[in-house]
């Protein structure tokens, strides 16, 4: 069924000059803590025990007043083609980039948290009009999680990763793309799994970073690095996930610091990517500075700190344990990222494994830290879903 309709209209993004100044000038005034008990040990991960490193820090935030160019970011995104609409009365922001091929089959990119659309702007041109004939070819659309970004936030309960999938597939069908493959990571990945589990008729595969295996399952039979895998996985969620349980529980005490302090929305946000990318000190080894200013200054003028925290609050753990999914999936690995789910046990929730990839570079934010790889890699594994069965539409 085609549900194209008039209520998809252009966007563009302009911050106002009196904005930029007021973060400029908060910058300037931001009140500092002394510098962390571990700050003269020698660089590498122990450096950052404490969280983000005062001198690290203080760089960023010069450079985010001084040296950093919002308005080249805005019109990256300005020249992608951004576009809103209303779904079930809240207004969702997306970027849709189509392709000059004939042969392009629609793909929805959904992003995460502490990610955002920033995370695709330099990789779906390549995507769209990709620079190898025999690669495939995407209409992209990639929107903002409700309360992200430029999408509106939610004044009620209720968005959580099942009503957001759904919306999605709204979305999709006002845009003339009944059928569409979809690729998601993080909080992403796991809409994706629920539109490849929830929606087979609309869904033609999916890719997807992110693999949750059903509860309960064994580590029997698992190879010595599956079984790394989930020790690594246990130790995050026991020892290192104390945000994702602030944010669950209490998103509105944290989302204050989050809106007001650039400072301290910037070193919420940075203390994520120094500890989630595959990298020995820094972040900034793989990610230049300016994307990651891209991502949260995104944040910091929409004023989502807040409603963007809510989404654990809605979705912590909420994941149906019975969900299976039977459309084709191709999966994978990266070997810094955050939660490593072995082969066995996504087959038992992902019943058409179609490619397995497990790089040998990469963290949490691939499109960021190894965008060439990431797009290889997403186009490897969407021709796989395709050849699979997914009928082009």
């Amino acid at each position: 069924m085609d549900r194209r309709t008039s209520d998809v209209q252009p966007f563009e993004a302009h911050a106002s000059d009196a904005d930029l100044a007021d973060l400029r000038a908060r910058l300037a005034a931001a009140r500092l803590p002394e510098a962390e008990t571990v700050h003269g040990a020698a660089p590498g991960r122990r450096r950052w025990d404490q969280g983000v490193p005062l001198a690290d820090l203080v760089d960023v935030v010069e450079y985010w007043r001084t040296g950093y160019d919002w308005r080249s970011f805005e019109t990256r995104l300005n020249r992608l083609g951004q576009f809103r609409t209303s779904i079930d009365d809240l207004g969702i922001h997306f970027l849709h980039r189509r392709s000059t091929r004939a042969d392009a089959t629609p793909l929805l990119l959904t992003h995460g948290w502490p990610g955002s659309i920033a995370e695709f702007t330099d990789v779906i041109d390549e995507l769209a009009d990709p620079t190898h004939a025999d690669a495939p070819a995407f209409h992209v659309v990639a929107p903002s999680l409700p309360g992200f970004g430029y999408s509106d936030r939610p004044a009620t309960t209720g968005w959580g990763t099942e009503k957001i999938a759904a919306a999605w597939v709204e979305l999709m069908g006002r845009l003339g793309y009944d059928r569409f493959a979809a690729h998601g990571g993080d909080w992403g990945g796991n809409i994706t799994t629920v539109l490849g589990g929830r929606f087979p008729e609309h869904v033609l595969g999916i890719h997807t970073t992110f693999a949750e295996a059903p509860p309960g399952l064994s580590t029997d039979g698992l190879t010595t690095l599956e079984r790394q895998w989930t020790e690594d996985t246990r130790d995050f969620w026991l020892h290192r996930a104390a945000y994702a349980k602030q944010q669950a529980t209490r998103p509105q005490t944290i989302g204050y610091s989050l809106v007001d302090s650039p400072v301290g929305l910037l070193a919420w946000i940075l203390d994520k990517f120094a500890e989630w990318t595959d990298t020995e000190d820094s972040p900034f080894e793989t990610i230049p500075r300016d994307r990651i200013l891209d991502d949260v200054t995104l944040y910091w003028l929409t004023r989502t700190g807040a409603s963007a925290a809510r989404i654990y609050y809605e979705s912590h753990n909420s994941l149906d344990p019975e969900l299976r999914v039977d459309v084709p999936s191709a999966i994978t690995m990266y070997p810094r990222d955050i939660e490593k789910c072995p082969r066995p046990w996504a087959r038992e929730r992902y019943r058409q494994i179609v490619r397995w990839s497990a790089p040998d570079a990469g963290g949490h934010f691939p499109s960021l830290e190894v965008p060439e790889d990431f797009v290889n890699d997403l186009q490897g594994g969407l021709a796989a879903v395709l050849a699979a069965g997914g009928r082009r539409s």
